[in-house]
């Protein structure tokens, strides 16, 4: 790849279209200027020029080449999870020695000591900033640059260590979530990593572009990354593994609204993928959608032939997307009433189309996509962009042709994405569990309270919308200490805190099964098997549910219950 073509992977002159290796070749036709950059021997990034994603994109070459957007899973004890108890058994006495626990995220403040050993050297492996572009990129990769644990060591040694590494965590997400995973204690502040003796391998993932942002109204100082990134970090990390011959745990703080919820995707398919090989735990936070009134589920009535659906929304929402997706082989459409009255009949459900909808009292433009097949999920999505939308009461009444009784769900964007007074007047809590948590593969975890074994009221809720468990775990999400960017310590709430806490577990169980030789060929599948068998549960509580999953964390009830006798 020449020098030219390596720019267009970060030029904002560029837009970035996901391809399957076997069989995609229609974008390749329409553009046979196009840059392909592998992703791995299923997926590839295609690089064309950013003027052909206009309004009838969709309709013209799908939406599933179009890459997700994925935001941070945030709201701004080891006790609790039976990790104190087990360590005062002889031989269990477990902090993640000779594993990796890897991250991608906001990137890490690496000059915090809780990330180095007593003689102040590094733990971090090595770190791909994907942000910084240069010359050293990782071996395999195109783009951003890498920093060796060796020029960490040497910039701790330095008066000014941003003069040679200058990746800087600016947000202050990936830091807490790696001191959470693996922090060395500080027992003065209250705080303690949970596998302080396991290295880190750290990407700071590169912030989504401009027109990918625009084309879903993201606003634009809201922290927001790109499936194709997210990835490449995925294969940066397994290489680094397999680099060091060592075990991995993977903790994905970041996840999105977009797609249909039920494990199937371009990005889905790939995480699951990475959670069956050998060596490997991937742990996925739910996400904080529980109380936030973004889900709608409904079924048309019988008698009147549709469903209504309120949406409110709120003052100065410059612009948004909506989702809605049918139930196989349900067939849905809409009809829409503005707040001031303005009324759009019904649009009638046909192949692939696009409408652009404008009023005459209202300023708004909604962008309207009807994909009868979407490709990846085979179910029909009817997509909504809101241009300026005015704010007040939106009435929507969705129809089902045929006689059918299925159900209908939508979804508006994530946490950060959308305003807080956008909201649907009837919502559902449940199947709030956010895309990268419904991967039948990996971990899920969401939040609760430690301090009185209360669940988290803002965490997303299961199941799928295939109706497969999710979340599988709950573990400690709530006014837990963690590190900040003035390496000071403050109380942290949301799944991104139970997720570090418990790739942090997952470390320990790695260090058990692969580094002291009790389950070499361990993956992701047994990782959820030991955790759901030894959760923590209410003898009064139905397990697994759409709150609690199987129960709450708890690594000393895993390894009793193989000391029973309970096959793996």
């Amino acid at each position: 790849m020449t020098q030219e073509e390596r720019h267009r992977i970060v030029s904002e002159d560029y837009a970035d279209l996901l391809i399957e290796n076997i069989g995609d070749t229609s974008i390749l036709e329409l553009f046979p200027d196009a840059t392909i950059n592998p992703i791995n021997f299923l997926l590839s990034v295609v690089h064309v020029p950013v003027e052909i994603v206009t309004n009838q994109l969709i309709q013209e070459i799908g939406y599933e080449v179009l890459p997700a957007l994925l935001g941070l899973v945030s709201q701004s004890s080891l006790e609790a999870s039976g990790i104190i108890r087990l360590r005062q058994i002889p031989n269990f006495n477990f902090h993640g020695q000779g594993v990796l626990i890897g991250l991608l995220d906001t990137g890490i403040d690496y000059t915090n000591p809780i990330f180095q050993y007593e003689d102040g050297t590094t733990r971090i492996t090595t770190i791909w900033d994907q942000s910084i572009e240069s010359d050293n990129p990782p071996e395999g990769m195109l783009y951003g640059t890498e920093y060796t644990r060796e020029q960490i060591n040497q910039a701790l040694q330095s008066e000014n260590p941003l003069e040679i590494v200058p990746s800087m965590d600016e947000n202050g997400h990936g830091t807490m979530v790696a001191g959470i995973a693996a922090g060395r204690p500080v027992p003065e502040s209250d705080f303690y990593g949970v596998a302080d003796a396991a290295e880190i391998v750290v990407v700071k993932l590169k912030p989504a572009k401009k027109y990918l942002k625009n084309f879903f109204f993201i606003p634009e100082d809201v922290p927001c990354y790109e499936e194709n990134d997210i990835s490449f970090a995925l294969e940066y990390l397994l290489n680094v593994s397999i680099r060091l011959n060592k075990p991995i745990a993977i903790c994905i703080a970041v996840n999105t609204s977009q797609s249909a919820h039920d494990g199937r995707g371009t990005l889905s398919g790939n995480i699951a993928l990475k959670a069956l090989t050998t060596g490997t735990a991937i742990v996925i936070a739910a996400g904080n959608e529980g109380s936030a009134r973004r889900h709608y589920s409904g079924i048309p009535d019988r008698i009147t032939g549709f469903d209504t659906v309120e949406l409110n929304v709120g003052e100065n929402e410059r612009g948004f997307s909506m989702e809605l997706w049918a139930q196989n082989p349900g067939i849905f459409s809409v009809d829409i009433l503005t707040p001031s009255g303005e009324f759009v009949p019904r649009i009638e459900a046909n192949t692939n189309e696009y409408r652009e909808i404008t009023f005459v009292f209202e300023e708004t433009i909604i962008h309207l996509d009807y994909q009868f097949l979407e490709t990846q999920s085979g179910d029909q999505l009817i997509l909504f962009r809101f241009d300026r939308p005015t704010p007040g009461i939106w009435t929507f009444r969705v129809y089902q042709d045929g006689d059918l009784n299925l159900r209908f769900d939508i979804w508006l964007p994530m946490e950060g994405f959308i305003s807080d007074n956008t909201f649907f007047v009837r919502s559902d809590p449940y199947t709030t569990v956010l895309t990268l948590g419904t991967i039948p593969v990996p971990l899920t975890v969401t939040a609760y309270n430690h301090a009185d074994d209360s669940l988290f009221l803002a965490s997303s809720r299961g199941y799928s919308r295939s109706g497969a468990i999710t979340p599988q775990a709950a573990a400690p999400g709530v006014n837990v200490i963690g590190p900040t960017l003035n390496k000071t310590f403050q109380s942290f709430s949301g799944t991104s805190v139970s997720a570090a806490h418990t790739v942090g577990v997952a470390a320990m169980i790695l260090e058990w099964g692969i580094v002291n030789g009790n389950l070499p060929n361990m993956s992701t599948v047994n990782l959820r098997k030991l955790i759901e068998r030894g959760a923590r549960r209410n003898i009064g509580m139905v397990y697994p549910n759409r709150d609690w999953g199987y129960g709450i964390l708890d690594i000393y009830n895993v390894f009793d219950s193989l000391r029973a006798g309970v096959p793996i």
